[in-house]
Parts: C-alpha cells; sequence; structure tokens
C-alpha cells in the first residue's frame, strides 16, 4: 500500500474542503466580473442611446420674434399757420386754377430791392431783405455775382409781358410776380440769363441748394410742369418764408400745389 493510500481520511476530507472553497471562490469571481462588464457595458449603451435619442429628437418650435414696426413719424408743421388764399399772406398760392383775388392787387410794402439788376427790382420789404442777404452769401461763400433780371409785376405789366405761351408766361392775374415774392435771378454775366442752361451754370446750382436757406423756393421743377403748368424756369424763385422753405426740402416736396395738397393747374380753366 502507497503511502497516499495510507494517509488519514481526515486529510482527504479537508483537501476536498479546499478544493471547493477554492472552486466556490473562483465561481464568485467570474460572477462578480459579468456583474461589473455588464454594469460598464450597460451604462455605455445607456449613454450612446441617450444621445442617440437627443440627437434625434424634434426641437420645439419656437415663435418667430415680433416684428415691431417702425416708429410713426408726426408731422409737427402746422400748414394752416398762414393763409395760402389771402394775396399779402407769404404764403398765397397763385397758379393757373388761383388767380390774384382781386386780379389787380397790388402790395402796399413794395420797396427798391438793392442789387445788381437789370430791370429795376421792386419786391415787399420781407422778400426783399431775403433776396439782399441771398445775394451776398452767394459772394461770400462761393465768389458768384448775381443779379435780378425781373422781380414784382403789376397787372398791367403782365399785360406787356404775356405771349400767348401758357407754358411760359402766365396771363394777367394770374402771374406770381404780382404778389412782390418772386424774383428771376440771373448771373451778373448774363450767361443764360432766363434761359434753361441756366440750371446748370455755377450760378444756377448754387442756389438750387441754397435758396431754401434764405426762405426761397425753386418754384417751377423741371419734372413738375404737369403739377404747376409751367416749363422748367431754373431762374424764378418764389419768397415763402424759412420755415416753409425748409420744410419743403426735408420733406422732399418741391411745389407748393402738392405741398399743400392742391389740384394740379397744368392748364387755365
Amino acid at each position: 500500500m502507497s503511502a497516499s493510500e495510507r494517509r488519514d481520511p481526515s486529510d482527504r476530507v479537508r483537501q476536498n474542503r479546499r478544493l471547493a472553497i477554492a472552486i466556490s471562490l473562483s465561481l464568485v469571481l467570474v460572477a462578480a466580473s459579468a456583474v461589473v462588464i455588464g454594469m460598464v457595458t450597460g451604462s455605455s449603451a445607456g449613454g450612446g442611446q441617450a444621445a442617440a435619442d437627443e440627437s434625434t429628437e424634434t426641437p420645439t418650435p419656437r415663435p418667430a420674434p415680433a416684428v415691431e414696426p417702425p416708429p410713426a413719424t408726426i408731422d409737427t408743421f402746422d400748414r394752416a399757420a398762414r393763409s395760402i388764399d389771402d394775396p399779402t399772406s407769404i404764403w398765397v398760392v397763385v397758379n393757373k386754377l388761383r388767380p390774384m383775388n382781386p386780379q389787380d392787387f397790388e402790395p402796399d410794402d413794395l420797396v427798391e430791392v438793392p442789387v445788381e439788376h437789370t430791370n429795376e427790382p421792386e419786391l415787399r420789404q420781407e422778400a426783399s431783405d431775403a433776396v439782399v442777404a441771398m445775394f451776398q452769401a452767394a459772394l461770400d461763400e462761393a465768389d458768384l455775382e448775381l443779379a435780378s433780371n425781373s422781380a414784382y409785376r403789376s397787372y398791367s405789366a403782365q399785360e406787356n409781358v404775356y405771349d400767348g405761351d401758357d407754358l411760359t408766361t402766365a396771363r394777367p392775374g394770374f402771374s406770381e410776380h404780382q404778389t412782390g415774392l418772386t424774383i428771376d435771378i440771373g448771373p451778373l454775366s448774363g450767361e443764360c440769363s432766363l434761359n434753361e442752361c441756366f440750371g446748370d451754370t455755377p450760378e444756377g446750382i448754387w442756389l438750387r441748394d441754397n435758396a431754401w436757406r434764405f426762405g426761397f423756393i425753386l418754384r417751377y421743377p423741371a419734372d413738375k410742369t404737369p403739377i404747376t403748368g409751367y416749363s422748367f424756369e431754373p431762374w424764378h424763385f418764389r419768397y415763402v418764408g424759412t420755415d416753409l422753405a425748409a420744410e419743403m426740402r426735408d420733406t422732399g416736396v418741391t411745389t407748393l400745389e402738392e405741398f399743400f395738397g392742391l389740384p394740379p393747374a397744368p392748364d387755365y380753366e
């Protein structure tokens, strides 16, 4: 009998116990490892699924921001501050539909205008002062010398001027010159005086851009014949006062008819 066969049975029992314990511990370790691996892979899979869910989730639609309307502009200019019917008003509107009233009206404050001229000019005092200031500014600011070609004309004087061409001259009683607020301006040299080419001269350009500062408007613009009834007259300036002249410039309205909401006056009734 060998030595191993002669071992005490109790030794074999202890050995078997140790073997069983070792096998049990191995099984426990395997099970624990499986749990840990499952937790890690499960977490990764869950995170990936969550990310996938987030990437495929439809965003909640948001309402478009409300577009606020631009602030309303308030017209603070008082168009009723002066009469457009009274012949003594510096805002009086005279055209082919609006004759002087009375037709033989003559201003009572006419004065001689102390500027260079071809014909002795007269205007109402306020307009005369403005012309003097404007002519001086043209000389001081741009070295331009201006001259008056025509200013106030009475009803009888207009009878002599009217030549039957309703696009270029007004009938007696319908002329702005009778208001004492209108002046025809040219260069002292006489170049292009009372001619459309005056609008392209340095003097004509300066007046176009600066007359409003002194209360004058270019009364018959090139593109407004259907409104005013007269062809382009870059020499014809009408005194309306600095407040109205500035307002018309700021608003871009170039005729008195349009500014005061009057009907166009292309023809006599």
